[in-house]
């Protein structure tokens, strides 16, 4: 496995077996969680899957406005994807995810997409480490020293590679953190920390890939899967 830091070589971005599951022309196979179709706030626009944080959701709505991959369930995989948001954004990537739970994060782990500057800024406040951008979120914080975040208005692209022995994020090619998945260091830190009321949280193991609402605009494409 590569080193913390290190950039992943850009020949593993054309092996064969990736699966586009967004390509920018349609958004089949996608609808909220817990719900049966896609949320009015998710479109379209030149190419690029994008949360229009000024329509309202219906209140006849079934479901919220987080979203699902549901033509497929992963348990090993890698995936890669490109995303940008304005400044003081915030969104994730959700992985593992089932439907019939409150909210995807009670259950699925998290890689946090942030604007970690802007977010700051507008909230008035410091950012714990498991908060920022490339984060675990609430469970393993990035390398600041290693991590090159692209600032608000441009775009990022960011990558899980999961595996029952090994998970890695990185972004921009960097490698940022890993941790062994189910390891006693992973009990203690769910144990001891954000999740230690929510006993459901990281123990699925195959499931939906899932984008996070956080009622600010976001843009991602060239969202691609591959199974390990």
């Amino acid at each position: 496995m590569a080193e913390v830091g290190k950039a992943i070589s850009a020949a593993t971005d054309v092996d064969d077996g990736w699966n586009y599951i967004f390509d920018g022309s349609s958004t089949k196979g996608w609808r909220a969680y817990n719900g049966k179709t896609l949320p009015p706030q998710w479109v379209i626009e030149e190419n690029t899957l994008t949360f229009d944080s000024e329509k309202k959701l219906e209140e006849e709505f079934e479901g919220g406005q987080d979203i699902v991959y549901a033509a497929e369930e992963y348990e090993e995989f890698d995936l890669s994807l490109e995303w940008k948001m304005p400044e003081g954004g915030n969104s994730g990537i959700f992985y593992h995810l089932q439907d019939g739970y409150d909210a995807p994060w009670q259950i699925s782990p998290e890689y946090q997409l942030l604007d970690d500057e802007g977010w700051e800024k507008f909230n008035n406040a410091k950012l714990e480490p498991w908060q920022k951008a490339g984060a675990d979120y609430g469970m393993y914080a990035p390398n600041e020293s290693a991590k090159v975040l692209h600032p608000a208005g441009e775009w990022n692209t960011s990558r899980i590679r999961y595996t029952n022995e090994k998970v890695e994020h990185f972004l921009n090619g960097k490698l940022l953190l890993s941790f062994v998945p189910n390891s006693e260091e992973w009990k203690q830190k769910k144990a001891n920390g954000k999740w230690k009321d929510f006993p459901s949280y990281g123990t699925i193991k195959k499931g939906y890939i899932g984008l996070q609402d956080h009622d600010s605009p976001l843009w991602f494409r060239n969202i691609k899967i591959k199974k390990l």
